[in-house]
């Protein structure tokens, strides 16, 4: 696992109910990553989550996190990832409530002690 990947995956545990989602960029600014491609190395570090979500059938911790906060949706690539590993439904319609599961389901798996 890259060291983002962790670093990431604590981030996302660890931060308060409130601070959640986080924007790609809130999270590029928390791991303290510079350019070039800052976005891109929060996008790397999403996606190896996502794989290794997927591997153990635990929620994706990376649906804690989106694009902007006012249309509060994951990139692209997120839906895109999530069909390829078999988790969302391939009709792009179903991916927003899809998402919206996957959201609370990773905020459950969180457990009670961060609200």
């Amino acid at each position: 696992m890259s060291d983002n990947a962790t670093a990431l995956r604590q981030l996302l545990l660890s931060a308060p109910h409130e601070a959640l989602p986080m924007t790609y960029q809130q999270v590029a600014t928390e791991l303290g990553l510079t350019p070039p491609r800052t976005i891109g190395q929060v996008t790397q570090a999403l996606e190896q989550l996502m794989r290794e979500d997927a591997a153990q059938q635990t929620p994706f911790i990376a649906a804690l996190v989106v694009s902007r906060q006012g249309e509060a949706l994951p990139a692209a690539g997120f839906f895109e990832l999530a069909v390829a590993l078999d988790r969302f439904p391939e009709d792009p319609t179903l991916h927003e409530p899809a998402y919206r599961a996957e959201f609370q389901r990773a905020l459950n798996e969180r457990g009670p002690f961060h609200h």
